[in-house]
């Protein structure tokens, strides 16, 4: 119980910290893009409406929460040094695999409450939106004529697919468990790093080449055996993170709905990789001299 407290007293300082940088200015802006999507968008057809509204807001959220859980993650060891922090909290003492963890909840923590407010002004935007596009659509099939009990329970079944639901918020889990690898890698790379700078450029490459795993597959890999493709899919899916499993996104945009299995599953998968990077990163966090 002392460790868990020490890491959610860790967590909660980071949080602050964070807080303190003015990390809800950029919040403010993806804020500003989800409600301007809201607004926009008016000469075309319903579904196209709610589509776009939902792609825009995703790409926000995806944004977001990558963008934050590499800068800031790529901040906090650099920074804790040139204010002597980490010396003050080790001296306590404090294992390393306590501060880290702290470090790496704070970060999660301050992205699920960014991504949190995101989705409320999503869902709160859709949700005007869907009622929106539903009565301006029964209007104009009025004004055609064309308002027949079908066309208009064709017409509610549509938007109820395409609006708010449950769909919506799994996807967004699955955008927060992909930025929870990617933070848990930008961690475990900063325990390497020596500088702020190298972590966010390293950072940044190992999630754009997580996001085009399939297609180095396909290029690289296309020539040879089964066993060694094999091989060299693993040790690739080891060195950065497979983020091609998180991409659900479009399914969502789309109106699917996400099964139970394919969640559990993706979820499964992120915790696998935050606690592999954390070992990792505790282990070189060890050997660092301080």
């Amino acid at each position: 119980m002392a460790h868990l407290s020490r890491i959610w007293t860790l967590a909660c300082a980071t949080f602050t910290q964070l807080l303190r940088m003015r990390i809800m200015a950029f919040l403010a802006v993806f804020c500003v893009i989800v409600v301007a999507a809201g607004l926009g968008f008016a000469i075309i057809n319903p579904e196209q409406q709610l589509k776009l509204l939902k792609d825009v807001a995703f790409g926000a959220l995806q944004v977001f929460s990558v963008v934050m859980g590499i800068c800031a993650t790529a901040l906090l060891l650099p920074r804790d040094l040139e204010d002597r922090t980490l010396y003050t909290v080790l001296a306590k003492p404090v294992p390393r695999l306590n501060y880290l963890l702290g470090k790496l909840l704070g970060v999660l923590m301050t992205i699920a409450v960014g991504m949190l407010v995101l989705d409320l002004a999503l869902s709160l935007m859709l949700y005007l939106r869907q009622n929106l596009v539903f009565a301006q659509a029964v209007a104009a099939l009025k004004a055609e004529g064309q308002d027949s009990p079908q066309a208009v329970a064709q017409l509610q079944a549509m938007v109820a697919q395409q609006g708010l639901g449950w769909n919506l918020q799994a996807g967004v889990l699955v955008i927060f468990l992909k930025s929870s690898v990617i933070t848990a890698m930008t961690l475990m790379i900063s325990c390497m790093a020596s500088s702020t700078l190298f972590t966010m450029v390293i950072g940044f490459l190992a999630t754009l080449c997580g996001h085009g795993q399939e297609l180095i597959r396909e290029t690289f890999l296309s020539g040879q055996g089964v066993a060694l493709r094999q091989v060299w899919k693993t040790l690739l899916a080891v060195i950065t993170p497979d983020l091609t499993l998180f991409d659900v996104t479009d399914a969502v945009i789309n109106g699917q709905s996400l099964g139970m299995p394919a969640l559990l599953g993706i979820a499964g998968m992120s915790l696998l990789y935050v606690l592999g990077y954390a070992m990792a990163s505790h282990l070189l966090f060890v050997e660092k001299e301080l």
